[in-house]
């Protein structure tokens, strides 16, 4: 059954579900709704937010529990509970990187960028980047040998922070070496250069 997968025309929350659809090759509709569109759509929504993926009458809302829910249906949770519970604890790490750039993004932009790149973003990345060797040293994927729904998450929270500093990976060579290495997986890079030509923004307000 085809997938509805709706969101604003920005990457955000939206985009590692992509990215994850994409590399599995699951065919959906990406439905990119307008600031217009968002007024009439809004009540409808469960928690009155997007994402949103819907499947036949499944109406799935919040970013977590929708890639919760793909990483279950197509075997990217980990191969025991070991392995399951170590993504779900990156995935929640990742989350709390995510959650401060957003409160710099749309909170403190202009005043905050530089603090935040000089004085959070190094010991974040470095958390991430030692919690990462758990497995096989950092040399494949968060858990190991197989991709999980983290990977996608983590590739996205990187390629971003790419954007705010091109140097952001420069003091994490485990992290940066695992963006490069994603990003050639052949469905990731064919949607990255179609992205590239869009070209559309990372955030609603603008700011990245």
């Amino acid at each position: 059954m085809a997938l509805k997968l709706s969101y604003f025309d920005i990457r955000g929350l939206a985009e590692p579900i992509r990215l994850l659809l994409v590399d599995k090759q699951v065919a959906f509709e990406d439905h990119r709704i307008s600031r217009d569109q968002w007024a009439e759509i809004k009540p409808k929504m469960i928690f009155g937010q997007v994402p949103c993926l819907l499947s036949g009458d499944e109406e799935l809302v919040q970013s977590g529990a929708i890639l919760r829910h793909l990483a279950r249906v197509h075997g990217l949770n980990g191969t025991n509970e070991t392995e399951t519970t170590f993504v779900d604890m990156f995935f929640e790490g990742i989350r709390d990187l995510h959650n401060k750039y957003a409160q710099m993004i749309y909170g403190n932009y202009e005043n905050g960028k530089d603090a935040y790149i000089k004085d959070t973003l190094p010991g974040e990345l470095s958390r991430l980047e030692k919690l990462f060797r758990t497995y096989k040293n950092g040399e494949h994927y968060v858990a190991g040998d197989k991709e999980s729904y983290a990977d996608y998450v983590l590739f996205e929270e990187l390629d971003i922070h790419l954007i705010l500093s091109p140097t952001a990976l420069d003091g994490t060579p485990v992290l940066k070496k695992f963006h490069e290495r994603f990003a050639e997986r052949p469905n990731i890079k064919a949607y990255l250069n179609k992205r590239a030509a869009i070209n559309p923004p990372v955030n609603g307000n603008g700011k990245q």
